[in-house]
């Protein structure tokens, strides 16, 4: 409970009642911006309304002094892209976590909880299945099918995708699949092989598009062969 108030104030501040207005400032003016002190003050503010512990005044500040300084982090990087928004938003989640701990008295819990979990079969398989699919598996598609890439490349001037786009579309079509095994959702994995085959009606008269897309088919069956095993294999072992 504690957690999703926290979580809760954390999202009324930076994305309910944050305004466009704000970021545009915060970003030009940076520490001189005074929606950069209100921005933080709410942050604080809904933290002590949601938690309801009006004795409890030091987390709802540490949460305000934290959020500024990692808002004003973020602003002064070169770039706004996805990469600092998810570092921005980690940060933020982890003072989160942090804040938790501290009212829920959970400190003393963390390192007993992680050793359970490193001795636990059932949490080791299904990482291990995880990492699989995310990293050697796609490692293992693309060099199985790297001659008939080599073949399209050669018929080809214009790029097949956009760039590293197929590397993670085929992370994510493993990490469902997976998790639809793991959750015992076999007809979804049905769903997914429906949507992935619309690339079939590709133009029949352009022989670069027929190959393109049976390499693109190949690629994906193999993705989900490997991965059906290994949901499998896991199932097996930890269930």
């Amino acid at each position: 409970m504690i957690f999703l108030q926290l979580f809760l104030a954390h999202i009324l501040t930076d994305f309910v009642f944050q305004t466009s207005k704000w970021v545009k400032e915060k970003q030009k003016k940076r520490s001189k911006s005074v929606f950069l002190y209100i921005h933080a003050f709410l942050a604080g503010f809904f933290s002590y309304l949601l938690l309801r512990d009006w004795d409890q005044i030091l987390v709802p500040v540490f949460i305000s002094v934290t959020h500024f300084f990692i808002d004003l982090w973020k602003l002064n990087q070169k770039k706004d892209n996805l990469k600092y928004f998810l570092l921005d938003q980690f940060f933020h989640l982890l003072v989160i976590f942090l804040a938790w701990l501290y009212l829920s008295s959970s400190f003393d819990k963390i390192g007993p909880g992680f050793i359970d979990l490193l001795d636990s079969n059932v949490f080791l398989a299904i990482l291990i299945a995880y990492l699989l699919v995310i990293f050697p598996v796609g490692f293992i598609i693309g060099k199985a099918t790297e001659k008939w890439h080599e073949e399209i490349l050669k018929n080809t001037k214009e790029p097949l995708s956009l760039k590293a786009a197929g590397r993670y579309i085929g992370i994510f079509e493993r990490i469902l699949v997976l998790t639809f095994i793991l959750t015992d959702n076999f007809s979804a994995i049905g769903f997914l092989i429906a949507a992935k085959s619309i690339l079939r009606f590709a133009d029949k008269n352009e022989a670069s598009a027929r190959k393109q897309t049976e390499y693109v088919l190949i690629g994906t069956l193999m993705s989900f062969s490997i991965t059906i095993i290994i949901g499998l294999l896991v199932r097996h072992i930890a269930f």
